[in-house]
């Protein structure tokens, strides 16, 4: 299993409809092959910046299969329109 991570920006006073627009976000991600779980943080010393963390089966299973998608579409219509920059993205091997 891999975990990508984003940090996220959202615009300033859009906080709190982020949050809801990625409640129904997550109903739409849950639906890609390969997709395990997902969790949001949000920032203490910077509450407008959000870490989420989704747990993939493979790397291509995200970059390739979800990314290449009508859910990604779905997925970034619903919260994109809150970022405030492009989210910064990675990939995590995960260890016991």
């Amino acid at each position: 299993m891999i975990m990508e991570t984003a940090l996220i920006e959202v615009l300033e006073g859009q906080e709190t409809a982020f949050e809801e627009a990625l409640k129904q976000a997550k109903n739409v991600i849950a639906q890609a092959h390969g997709f395990n779980h997902i969790y949001l943080h949000r920032g203490i010393e910077r509450p407008s910046v959000y870490m989420l963390a989704i747990g993939w089966d493979t790397l291509e299973d995200h970059t390739v299969g979800f990314r290449e998608s009508d859910l990604f579409a779905q997925w970034r219509a619903l919260i994109g329109p809150f970022f405030a920059n492009p989210p910064q993205v990675e990939h995590w091997n995960l260890f016991e």
